[in-house]
């Protein structure tokens, strides 16, 4: 059975064009170089499963012509990666939409977000009505038909959840990849991998850290996501290895279930 993977969106955390920023890469008309927050999409058999809900969840919603949800899951509580979860209300008008992360981003989402959890005592239409679920790593789940697997790795410090999902790996917000979530890397179709920018970062690969990286996982093909604005799209994409692409919002691909 095949699945679908979409971009909904490939930027940092400032998203694409940063406001007030008159650089080629803001400037630019080639909607490759347009990006809303990083957050990508799985469908499989009229099933959809969502890795965060990103400020611009509601436009990038509209723009992919999502209907249905069938689960959420969380790589950290950033607000880049979190903050639209508002919008997820539309999607639980008739049901309670199920939500996935580590302990840490599911303490986070139950302290900051109380109201959208479906013990919280009030009961309007107007308001999410979801319900949180703690994953283990490294432990594999099936979840709405997804085989899911949730990677340690580390944002600077900080550690939150990459995730396998059937044999893809997405792993963004990372400068950091355990010796233990190496082990679950192994024979991937596809990394989608965080590729910040040019310069050395503190909690993101750049775009030769990730290009190191993404050789050393060997993957059959790589695409780089959570890009800022210092990479524009057709001249950081001419020099990159036959394998691996810079991802763009709204790219779409198909695989097969093995």
């Amino acid at each position: 059975m095949s699945y679908k993977l979409t971009f909904l969106g490939t930027g940092t955390s400032h998203g694409i064009p940063v406001i007030g920023c008159k650089c080629a890469t803001c400037t630019s008309l080639n909607p490759k170089n347009k990006r809303y927050r990083s957050s990508v999409l799985f469908c499989k058999n009229n099933k959809n499963l969502l890795i965060d809900t990103t400020p611009e969840f509601r436009l990038q919603a509209l723009r992919a012509n999502i209907c249905e949800l069938d689960g959420v899951l969380y790589t950290h509580t950033h607000a880049d990666h979190l903050n639209g979860i508002d919008d997820l209300r539309v999607f639980t008008r008739y049901k309670s939409l199920p939500i996935y992360g580590s302990e840490l981003t599911i303490e986070h989402i139950e302290s900051r977000f109380e109201y959208v959890l479906e013990d919280y005592e009030q009961t309007l239409t107007s308001i999410p009505h979801l319900y949180s679920n703690v994953l283990e790593p490294y432990k594999k789940y099936n979840i709405a038909g997804f085989e899911v697997t949730p990677l340690v790795i580390y944002h600077g410090e900080l550690p939150i959840f990459g995730y396998r999902i059937f044999d893809i790996a997405y792993l963004t917000d990372t400068n950091n990849i355990p010796e233990k979530t190496m082990e679950y890397l192994k024979d991937l179709d596809l990394l989608v991998l965080v590729a910040l920018q040019h310069r050395v970062h503190l909690t993101h690969f750049n775009k030769k850290s990730a290009i190191a990286m993404a050789k050393k996982i060997g993957a059959k093909k790589t695409l780089f996501t959570h890009i800022a604005h210092g990479l524009e799209h057709e001249r950081d994409n001419a020099d990159l290895p036959d394998n691996m692409a810079l991802a763009y919002d709204t790219m779409e691909l198909e695989f097969e279930e093995k």
